[in-house]
């Protein structure tokens, strides 16, 4: 109980520009640490979902049928099978002109799943952008404060004629706590955007790889049998 009253007896007897300083690290930490957990459980989700989804795609499911299942979700896709549909939605648009080359129907589906892919890629890493900035500016902010600390630590002993250390003590401890939040709060933003940045990659990686998947599967089931049959053969 000590430690946590001299804490607040620190913060009380600093100058106004380091309890500044030090309100805005504890503001930072507070933010980074919402969206430290945000970040993570929605990542865990869009896996998760993921999985799920490609367990059922691979499931010989007919794709039309899934398609109509994921159209009658109340809440917006997430993810791979954002993407899916999003495909399949253009092939099928594109399919029913008939003068449309097959190559003209895979680029257009193509394209439609690159913008899907590009859009889940934003919702992934919505935030990701603050915890960027926290982490490398907030030791600069905390150094800050505890520099203005100390000179104002220092400059108060203009006016005493013998200095000891038990007067500038308790000021440069102050000063020092600015560095101490600054520390607390970039260390877990620069640890959370650096593992959420690699999680994504791997996510997108994956994406990529079902989008060729699916695209040679429409173009499979868009050739003739016979086709199909020399090709087995």
């Amino acid at each position: 109980m000590n430690y946590d009253a001299n804490l607040i007896n620190y913060f009380l007897n600093a100058s106004l520009v380091v309890k500044v300083v030090m309100l805005i690290l504890i503001g930072a930490s507070i933010f980074s640490w919402t969206y430290i957990l945000q970040r993570g459980f929605y990542l865990k989700y869009v896996a998760k979902s993921a999985s799920k989804f490609e367990k059922t795609f691979w499931s010989d499911e007919d794709l039309s049928k899934l398609y109509i299942e994921g159209q009658k979700h109340k809440t917006p896709l997430e993810g791979l099978e954002a993407i899916f549909h999003a495909g399949f939605k253009e092939f099928l648009r594109f399919r029913k002109h008939t003068s449309s080359g097959m190559d003209l129907i895979m680029d257009n589906t193509k394209r439609a799943m690159r913008v899907a892919q590009m859009r889940e890629q934003d919702k992934l890493e919505t935030h990701l952008s603050f915890l960027a900035i926290v982490g490398s500016t907030s030791p600069y902010v905390g150094l800050f404060g505890t520099v203005w600390g100390i000179m104002q630590a220092f400059r108060a002993l203009a006016n005493v004629e013998q200095a000891t250390i038990s007067m500038v003590a308790p000021g440069i401890a102050e000063a020092l706590i600015a560095t101490a939040l600054g520390l607390f709060a970039a260390i877990p933003a620069v640890i959370a955007y650096n593992r959420y940045i690699t999680d994504i990659g791997r996510l997108m990686n994956r994406f990529e790889a079902f989008e060729e998947e699916f695209t040679n599967i429409l173009i499979c089931q868009s050739q003739p049998a016979s086709a199909r049959l020399e090709v087995v053969e």
